[in-house]
């Protein structure tokens, strides 16, 4: 049977507080099995009977707000999908691993458009540089991620969809844990 990942926006920030075991009982409850948290943000790992990820987000993303009566955004990754993002390095190490640097990657459903890809792009400064692959951008963040324009919503502004950031180390563990 197939397994994915979920990586879920607005799961314990902002005042959503939600158990793990109760985020797991809602993906049994909407058909996945084997399900398993990995720190308490949002990241889900299970295995389901469906093989299309694309009917599986908007199944769990319409039970969640049911449940928890709030929208949650929710993109899936397969492992093989998220071994390839885990391992791609879209910056020089040294930049990516000087102190005070963050890696981010921010998972969104549909890969941008060209005016979307602009505007991302807009979004660079002397603190933020964004790489884009895919249905992910990559953010390098030389300096705290509260005072760059990304934080806060505006990269989801300038893609035009929802999308939700984890640490690039977050991102390797959890590729880790489904190899």
């Amino acid at each position: 049977m197939p397994r994915f990942v979920a990586f879920l926006r607005a799961i314990n920030v902002g005042g959503h507080t939600v158990a793990m075991s109760a985020l797991r009982k809602h993906f049994e409850e909407a058909g996945c099995f084997d399900v398993e948290t990995v720190i308490a943000s949002g990241n889900v790992l299970f295995g389901s009977s469906s093989r299309s990820a694309a009917v599986l987000e908007k199944r769990i993303a319409a039970h969640l707000e049911h449940r928890l009566g709030y929208a949650v955004a929710t993109f899936l990754r397969t492992p093989v999908e998220l071994a390839s993002i885990a391992a791609h390095r879209p910056f020089a190490r040294s930049d990516a691993e000087r102190p005070g640097c963050s890696l981010y990657v921010a998972f969104h459903s549909r890969s941008a458009d060209a005016t979307a890809r602009r505007r991302v792009f807009g979004l660079a400064s002397d603190i933020d540089e964004l790489r884009m692959r895919g249905r992910e951008i990559y953010w390098l963040c030389r300096g705290r991620s509260n005072d760059s324009k990304i934080y806060g919503g505006g990269l989801e502004k300038a893609l035009g969809q929802p999308a939700t950031l984890r640490n690039a180390t977050t991102v390797r563990k959890i590729a880790e844990i489904l190899a």
